[in-house]
């Protein structure tokens, strides 16, 4: 059975959620994450947001980051970012890096 939305059940500081038919537990942030998700983050604002963390004030950014640790700590994001973002967008600014 596939399940549209994910569940979600609190076990501590351990959260357990089922994405897309798949079980995942993950550690339960807080607005001390801030630098270790970052990642994380920043993608989701550009995927759900559609803001780039770099047009943000350091203000707004933590704002929005609580807002990203409660869907987090809910298990409603994809997978993705439980299992972890290596890079992520930054800018809206496209470089012009030549070789």
């Amino acid at each position: 059975m596939q399940l549209k939305e994910p569940i979600h059940v609190y076990c501590g500081a351990i959260g357990l959620a089922q994405v897309h038919g798949k079980k995942i537990k993950f550690d339960e942030l807080s607005k001390d994450d801030y630098f270790s998700k970052n990642n994380e983050f920043a993608t989701w604002l550009k995927e759900k947001k559609k803001l780039f963390f770099s047009d943000l004030s350091s203000e707004a950014a933590r704002d929005l980051f609580s807002d990203f640790v409660k869907e987090w700590n809910k298990g409603k994001l994809d997978i993705q970012y439980y299992e972890g973002i290596t890079t992520a967008p930054r800018s809206s600014h496209a470089w012009n890096i030549k070789k």
